[in-house]
């Protein structure tokens, strides 16, 4: 049924660029063990993205130009493709219940993100699909079937000046779900109150390919009507008993037909209406019955063939309800890599399920455990994976398939042991209806979110509240994707009336709650037990910096282009910001409720795409607006950091990423569990600032004579500018360009050795600061870091009740010297600096040094300097230093053709001396 396997060789178990990983891989059912290692990314051999056997695969289609004859308002964000038999295949849109289109020849181009990238790992020239076959059935953007009469007009045409991107009213009709039955897609929805089940076919005669639809029908009170095919430049029509067809060209030697299949007496009545549609209508009846159509395209000297074909066909629809055969009955077993307790928190690999035998890649998104420990993690592209065997060694880690299928999900969540995924198609529940280890009914949980066919408007993130309801981020429609429909706004689409929102799901799945708009890319974090609601955002066009934000119904987080609603409203502040070179990147955030992970028990964790890593979120609730900071969790992050989630068995945190837009990181995928060891921490644990300064507690006691000097405490802060341009640079709060050092005037340690308090005069609230910190600590452990924090409100402190005495408040109004900082006479610009800038600044991240552009969002830079540089506008210029400049200060002016604005200013960041070092960098690498 699948690719068998063949071969162990040139695979690794942790798919990481430059990490040659260790991993016994054993095949229950197959003799062949092997030791895989030492085998680089590039060695990896992969079969197609298309696996055969499987019965459909999930997309989007633009079927606006298959020429003449077919309709121009073609568009389906939600399709299943299906294989019909020898080269044909249909496209069922499952948000209108229509056949999109039927065709013969070539199978869909594999060009959505999930699937172009699925070899190419850094590829994000994806495509919206388009028919590369011979189109030969299709209907318009509007309802595939109606009760009481045909009705071409209630769903409004999907076009780029009036997109509707929302599924038929459930009270209509509404996708229920698809068993998967060997290589059969039976798919199941109702219209009014009437289930249907459908099986596509196709069937040969004469040489010629027809499409064949089975319906099994339960009783139903009315009639019922489908719209089959669409033909708009029908010459005539006629309908003669079982038959329907639309005659094409003056000679009218061409026709699109259709028929009711098998012999005897048909309830099913073919018709055509306008000279343009061949329907359908199901006559009221109160039982079960099955039977069958076709409907073809082809020479009207072939009528006679038609219908004779059509008289020998029967209608058989298989035992499907009780499940089908499995599709993946292997087991495949990995070893995990125990990471030595150095530090607090350290992270231990366990292998992906590399090699398989069916050579599928695994980029492994997001994981949930059930109660027992067992888990299951879903891949990008479109896969389910059972995991077994996850305990204190990891040696015995068995992955099994468990599903197929799904289009492009990021998110999975286990209620009462049964997996729900979101993703572009909606959330799935799914069903192994025999037991077998493989799911068998793709349920439809909810469809309700709007989706557009927009590549970049991801499911991004579910996951589940204590009130039992899902809660759901949807990403901005942003415009650095191929497009669909019209520009709204700079670096926007306008995508679906959903994009950009927070959404929550009702426990039916059948409704929905605006919770939140106004957003990018959002990514949700929350707390299973005080159902605290917060998100990241993605930086870009009027999204200054990366955000974290607490949610409350009604929140407005500033992008125009996805705030959908009219009451003109406030934008909500950030719970915290962060710098662009900390986290230029960020995704979701998860809660370690555990009593075992020692200092994070109970604590909100932030996840960096880009750098990658975690943070810990610390949140003072005390002030009249609530704000945040965070500290970086050190550790060693193989692959980017997407979603975590606490194991509740060993109760630590299973951290899941794959590569794709441009991390740090040059691993492909990994999954990690971050596990604490017991030994000291010396993160902050909280925070106050105020009136009179900032207050910082540690993990563990400090020493008493580093702590009280202030030279070991360095605070900047700043502010961005929300605007249509891609970031933001750096501004000091009378709106001038750069940072603002502030004088620590005093330093305390608190009476247990773990808290200081800096007092700091005119102290005001801001968006950013940045406390740097070199410390040493009571076991002699020193430690250079930084803790970031907004200031939403300012309020007085009380030194007495953190534990600190004998505080000379008097101090802050005490007139204090210029900053050290500010007279400083500035260093010689060098490219040796420049090169440290380079680093410092995340530069690396997303412009290689040399000439790599896989994986990269900017060109690279060997050889850039004096080379001629051509923009997306059309013109061209020489890279100088004063393009140089213009590009670091102002990179949204010229985009360099093939690549999207995706830099943010350096303006407030950059010193003079810094750009000409940064210069100097890159004169330096020409070769």
């Amino acid at each position: 049924m699948l690719t068998p396997f063949k071969t162990c060789r040139k695979y690794i178990g942790i798919i990481s660029a430059g990490i040659a990983i260790t991993t016994t891989i054993f095949l229950t059912g197959y003799t062949d063990q092997r030791e895989i290692s030492s085998y680089p990314v590039d060695s990896l051999e992969l079969n197609p993205f298309v696996e055969t056997g499987f019965p459909f695969i999930p997309g989007s289609l633009d079927a606006r130009k298959l020429g003449m004859g077919f309709p121009d308002d073609n568009m389906a964000a939600r399709i299943l493709s299906i294989p019909v038999g020898d080269s044909a295949y249909v496209a069922f849109d499952t948000d209108l219940l229509r056949w999109s289109a039927a065709w013969t020849g070539k199978f869909l181009p594999m060009v959505l993100m999930a699937q172009i990238s699925y070899k190419d790992f850094f590829n994000k020239n994806n495509q919206v699909p388009t028919i590369t076959g011979n189109p030969k059935i299709a209907t318009g953007s509007y309802a595939g079937w109606s009760t009481q009469k045909p009705d071409y007009t209630h769903i409004r045409t999907r076009s780029s000046e009036e997109p509707n991107w929302d599924p038929m009213p459930a009270e209509e009709g509404r996708w229920k779900g698809v068993f998967a039955y060997g290589k059969n897609a039976i798919l199941n929805y109702t219209v009014g109150k009437t289930e249907i089940f459908e099986m596509p076919g196709g069937a040969s005669f004469d040489n010629e390919k027809a499409f064949t639809r089975s319906f099994r029908f339960t009783s139903h009170d009315k009639d019922l009507y489908l719209t089959a095919a669409e033909v708009t430049n029908a010459t005539g029509a006629e309908t003669k008993g079982r038959i329907a067809l639309l005659y094409h060209g003056a000679a009218k030697d061409s026709i699109t037909a259709l028929v009711i299949l098998g012999k005897g007496k048909f309830a099913l009545q073919p018709g055509t209406e306008q000279n343009r549609f061949l329907t359908v209508k199901v006559p009221a009846s109160d039982k079960t019955s099955e039977t069958a159509i076709a409907v073809w395209k082809g020479p009207a000297s072939k009528k006679a063939a038609f219908e004779k074909f059509a008289r020998k066909y029967r209608v058989s629809f298989p035992d499907f309800k009780n499940g089908g055969p499995a599709y993946w009955n292997e087991t495949i077993v990995t070893k995990g890599k125990l990471a030595p307790d150095t530090a607090a928190f350290v992270t231990d690999q366990l292998a992906l399920p590399l090699p398989n035998p069916w050579k599928r890649n695994v980029r492994i998104a997001d994981i949930a455990f059930h109660a027992d420990g067992r888990a299951a993690a879903v891949t990008f592209e479109g896969d389910v994976w059972t995991i077994e065997g996850i305990d204190k060694d990891l040696k015995n880690i068995k992955w099994r398939r468990f599903a197929s299928g799904l289009h492009e999900p990021m998110s999975i969540e286990i209620v009462q042991d049964t997996l729900y995924i979101f993703g572009r198609e909606g959330i799935v529940r799914l069903h192994d209806l025999n037991k077998d280890g493989s799911a068998d009914y793709y349920e439809n949980f909810s469809n309700v979110m709007s989706q557009s066919a927009e590549s970049r408007e991801w499911a991004g993130d579910m996951v589940l509240g204590p009130d039992g309801c899902f809660y759901i981020a949807k990403g901005g429609s942003q415009s650095n994707g191929p497009g669909v429909s019209k520009q709204v706004a700079k670096g926007f689409r306008e995508g679906s009336r959903h994009n950009g929102t927070v959404m929550k799901i009702s426990k039916d799945g059948l409704s929905y709650d605006i919770i939140a708009t106004g957003l990018r890319g959002p990514y949700l974090g929350m707390n299973p037990k005080t159902g605290m609601l917060t998100a990241s955002d993605q930086q870009g066009n009027f999204v200054p910096s990366t955000p974290i934000y607490l949610i409350k119904k009604g929140d407005y987080f500033g992008v125009p282009a996805t705030e959908h609603r009219k009451d003109n409203p406030p934008i909500t502040p950030a719970l915290t910001w962060l710098p662009h070179r900390v986290d230029r990147s960020s995704i979701s955030q998860a809660w370690a409720t555990s009593d075992k992970m020692g200092p994070l028990n109970d604590n909100l964790i932030h996840f960096s795409f880009a750098r990658p890593g975690l943070f810990r979120v610390l949140i003072d609730s005390s002030a009249a607006v609530t704000q945040g900071g965070v500290s970086y969790i050190h550790a060693n992050y193989p692959a980017p950091t997407s979603k975590g989630t606490i194991n509740p068995v060993d109760g630590q945190m299973y951290i899941t990423g794959f590569n794709l837009w441009g991390s740090s990181s040059k691993g492909i995928s990994a999954l990690m569990r971050m596990r604490y060891t017991g030994k000291p921490s010396y993160m902050p644990n909280q925070f106050r600032a105020g009136e009179q300064g900032i207050m910082l507690s540690f993990d563990s006691e400090l020493d008493v004579k580093s702590a009280q000097d202030i030279a070991n405490f360095q605070v900047k802060r700043w502010n961005y500018k929300r605007t249509q341009e891609y970031g933001s640079g750096h501004f000091k709060l009378d709106g001038s360009t750069g940072e603002e050092t502030l004088n620590v005037v005093a330093s305390y340690l608190s009476a247990d050795k773990k808290k200081v308090l800096l007092l700091i005069p005119d102290m005001k609230e801001v968006m950013q600061v940045d406390v740097a910190y070199q410390l040493k600590f009571k076991d002699g452990k020193q430690l250079n870091d930084h803790f970031y924090f907004t200031l939403n409100n300012l309020s007085a402190l009380d030194p007495a009740s953190f534990g600190f005495s004998s505080v000379d408040l008097a101090l802050l109004k005490v007139k204090q010297p210029e900053p050290v900082a500010a007279t400083e006479k500035e260093e010689v610009a060098s490219a040796e600096k420049g090169k440290e800038l380079f680093q410092k600044m995340a530069c690396f991240g997303c412009h290689s040094e040399g000439t790599q552009v896989k994986g990269m969002y900017g060109p690279p830079f060997q050889n850039l300097y004096k080379s001629m540089r051509h923009f997306e506008d059309g013109t061209s210029a020489i890279a100088d230093e004063k393009y140089i400049r213009e590009s670091i200060l102002s990179p949204g002016v010229k985009i360099i053709k093939g690549y999207n604005e995706e830099m943010p200013s350096f303006v407030g960041i950059l010193s003079d001396n810094d750009i000409e070092s940064i210069t100097l960098y890159i004169k330096s690498l020409k070769k």
